[in-house]
């Protein structure tokens, strides 16, 4: 066959393979980025919230910096906003700022649970009384209660004794009632402080539950646990202090954070609650960025509205989609395919000549594809989010990095029929002769990758509670080489110790990471095929030039 006909067949595979992969890539985005439907909005027209946590640290602004004074006009601003949608703000200090709530409040028509932060600091404690005393008796018809204490007995800063004895203090003070707030258990735990109290304020978080709650059963979770304290303490008045969910983070078990199951939640909430006559304060106002340090990913995402647009996530009762730019993305994941589609045909076509490509390898090039056009966006959309402090900019950057590069540079060798070679082909001297692009770059691909594969597993496997799990980015990067390992043809199989270490440390993590998470946990199995995958890839090439 002439070299016309050769080139014709192999651009109509090409056509073939690539074309398929963008239908595949353009398909996915839009069943992510579908809205998910919700039940009616359980408000009726003009109803708004019972009450809303308010904390109005914006950016890097943080509690953590004691020298912070938020600015009159930053709350001034959130309360105008959040008026729209609730009656009610709950606060929970009285410091860098915050004793304006009230009288700002007041003029917006809205009340107040005013909290008052205790902790190990007496004197703190002491000025923290002082001050709510004061707001309490001058915005007695504004502030609804006060709220002694914030997970006190949570955190062990305090006895029981102790905090019995500040709350009655605190109360021969003020004109308004009294509560303390914390997890429910804790309230079971000391049923004495209900003697304390004019009202219980009791803590539901499904997702921080011991034994995480899905979102399913998230509301009747809250249900349960509301009528099990109210048949604990019979006809004492029940304040659910904090409900909520996150909208982004890693999972625990079954517990997804996502936009839609935060609305969701919200929605079954709101019906039970209203339909058993209890009442609810959410969990939170606007996102907190400062939570990431304390709590990773899944701290900085329970508010109702966005940290920097200060927008509402969701309406209740409309469709939420959980990427609402999944457009955007398909349009970059298309043009990946694109991208790598071109790369495979430029290194095709080299020097005038047809490189024979069979179908094995054009299958193994959509998959190429495909992963780079679904995962890249979605990786760095993750990267958007879970990224905190230069250390993890490094180390979400270089895996992105990575994932991008992997499809582009494993369609190039696949092409060229190359092995993927081991470590020694980068790090041994011997083999610094070796000067072939197809040789070296996917060799230090899948150094790169192996290195940052490891390190993810050293925090997952040792101090899990706060890692977000890299799946999309670990798919992009680690699917190309593993097309690559089993596509390509195999080197000589010598000693190769670098890398069946690294594989027998993957293949551990693999296994030991479903057990810990559960298998209910989808992100921790995705993440640990990937790593099962990686050290599978790293088997097949031990050795080869090393």
């Amino acid at each position: 066959m002439s070299a016309a006909p050769r080139m014709g067949i192999a651009m109509l595979r090409a056509a073939l393979a690539f074309g398929l992969a963008a239908i595949v890539v353009a398909l996915s985005w839009v069943w992510l980025g579908t809205p998910v439907n919700m039940p009616p909005s359980p408000l009726a027209a003009g109803e708004k919230l019972y009450c809303v946590s308010y904390a109005p640290f914006r950016g890097t602004q943080t509690p953590l910096d004691r020298t912070l004074l938020i600015p009159r006009e930053q709350i001034e601003q959130d309360l105008a906003r959040l008026a729209k949608v609730t009656d009610c703000v709950r606060t929970y200090a009285t410091e860098l700022g915050l004793a304006a709530v009230p009288e700002v409040a007041a003029k917006l028509g809205l009340k107040v649970l005013q909290g008052l932060w205790l902790g190990s600091d007496p004197v703190r404690n002491a000025a923290e009384i002082e001050t709510v005393v004061k707001l309490a008796n001058e915005h007695r018809d504004t502030i609804r209660g006060v709220v002694v204490g914030n997970e006190v007995l949570l955190r062990g800063e305090m006895s029981d004794v102790d905090l019995a004895a500040t709350i009655r203090t605190v109360k021969a003070q003020v004109p308004v009632p009294v509560t303390y707030a914390d997890v429910w258990e804790f309230w079971l735990r000391y049923r004495g402080l209900a003697s304390a109290v004019d009202f219980i304020t009791i803590h539901i978080l499904p997702y921080w539950e011991d034994v995480p709650v899905s979102v399913d059963d998230a509301g009747r979770h809250i249900n349960e646990i509301e009528s099990k304290v109210a048949a604990t303490f019979p006809g004492r008045e029940i304040l659910i202090g904090e409900a909520g969910w996150p909208s982004a983070g890693r999972m625990r078990e079954g517990a997804l954070p996502s936009p839609a199951n935060q609305a969701r939640l919200i929605h079954d909430l709101l019906a039970l609650a209203k339909r058993d006559g209890y009442r609810v304060n959410v969990i939170e106002a606007f996102d907190q960025p400062w939570k990431r340090q304390l709590e990773g990913t899944v701290g900085g995402h329970w508010g109702l509205f966005d940290a920097t647009s200060r927008e509402a996530k969701f309406a209740l009762g409309e469709p939420v989609s959980n990427r609402p730019f999944w457009l955007w993305q398909a349009i970059a994941g298309v043009v990946l395919v694109l991208w790598v589609g071109g790369i495979a045909h430029l290194v095709a076509h080299r020097h005038g000549k047809v490189v024979k490509v069979g179908w094995p390898a054009w299958a193994g090039l959509s998959l190429i594809a495909v992963s780079a056009g679904v995962f890249v966006p979605m990786a760095m959309e993750a990267a958007m989010l879970e990224s905190l402090g230069w250390d993890g900019w490094l180390r979400n950057g270089a895996l992105v990095l990575a994932a991008a590069l992997a499809a582009p540079v494993a369609a190039a060798v696949l092409v060229e029929h190359r092995p993927l070679e081991g470590f020694g082909v980068v790090l041994d001297p011997a083999q610094r002769m070796v000067t072939d692009p197809w040789i070296k770059a996917p060799a230090l691909l899948l150094i790169v990758v192996t290195v940052l594969a490891i390190q993810g597993v050293l925090g997952l496997v040792f101090d899990p509670r706060y890692k977000d799990f890299p799946f999309a980015a670990l798919t992009a990067a680690v699917v190309p080489l593993a097309v690559l390992a089993f596509y390509g043809p195999r080197g000589p199989q010598l000693a190769g110790r670098a890398e069946f270490a690294a594989a027998a440390v993957l293949a551990f993590a693999a296994v030991y990471l479903p057990l810990n998470e559960t298998i209910a946990n989808w992100q921790a199995l995705w993440t640990a095929g990937l790593w099962l995958l990686l050290a599978v890839t790293l088997w097949r090439v031990r050795g080869v030039r090393s």
